[in-house]
C-alpha cells in the first residue's frame, strides 16, 4: 500500500472502486449484495434484477459501487456496456444448477474475450453460491467446471458461498479487496 493510501484510510477517505456482478438468473447476485451491505441497508425482500441496479457497500478501506446486473438472457446482452468501467467483476455461480453449468461458462468466456476485458488484468471473484442446497456442487467441482485454471492472465479466486446465512461473503471481499488495492500501489 502506498503513502497516499495510508494517508487516506488514516483520515478516513475511501477509495471509490466500480465493480459488476454477473452470472446467470436465479444465481444470487441481488442476494449477495443485499448481504454485503450494512444491516440497517439491508432490503427484506429481494426480487429479480431487471435490466441493472446500482448498489453500494464499504469495507475498511475501500467504498464499492456495484453493478448488479441482470442474469436472464434477454439482459445478459448489457454487461457488456459497462466492462469498460468496471474495476473488477464478481461473477455468481449458482451450484447447485448442473444444467445451466455449461450457459455459465459460455457467458464466462464471452466476458473473458471482449475487447475491454481481454487485455486488462482485472480481478475476478467467483462466488459458488447456494452452498446450503442439497447436492450443491464444491468451489473445487464449479472451477473444474468453468475451467478456471485456464485462466492466467488475471487475478481469480473462488469461494463456497451461502448468501442467505452470509457465508464465505466475507472471505471473497477481502480477496477482491486486497487484488485492487494492489493494482492501485
Amino acid at each position: 500500500m502506498g503513502l497516499f493510501d495510508k494517508l487516506a484510510g488514516w483520515l478516513g477517505f475511501k477509495k471509490e472502486v466500480n465493480v459488476l456482478c454477473i452470472g446467470l438468473d436465479n444465481s444470487g447476485k441481488t442476494t449477495i449484495i443485499n448481504k454485503l451491505k450494512p444491516s440497517n441497508a439491508q432490503a427484506l425482500d429481494i426480487v429479480p434484477t431487471i435490466g441493472f441496479s446500482i448498489e453500494k457497500f464499504k469495507t475498511s478501506s475501500l467504498s464499492f459501487t456495484v453493478f448488479d446486473m441482470s442474469g436472464q438472457g434477454r439482459y445478459r446482452n448489457l454487461w457488456e456496456h459497462y466492462y469498460k468501467e468496471g474495476q473488477a467483476v464478481i461473477f455468481v455461480i449458482d451450484s447447485a444448477d448442473k444444467l445451466r453449468m455449461v450457459v455459465a461458462r459460455e457467458e464466462l468466456d464471452t466476458l473473458l474475450n471482449h475487447p475491454d476485458i481481454k487485455h486488462r488484468r482485472i480481478p475476478i471473484l467467483f462466488l459458488a453460491n447456494k452452498m446450503d442446497v442439497r447436492d450443491a456442487l464444491s468451489s473445487v467441482k464449479v472451477s473444474q467446471l468453468l475451467c478456471l485454471d485456464n485462466i492466467k492472465d488475471k487475478p481469480w479466486h473462488i469461494c463456497a458461498t451461502d448468501a442467505l446465512k452470509g457465508d464465505g461473503l466475507q472471505e471473497g471481499v477481502e480477496w477482491l479487496q486486497d487484488q485492487i488495492k494492489s493494482m492501485r500501489t
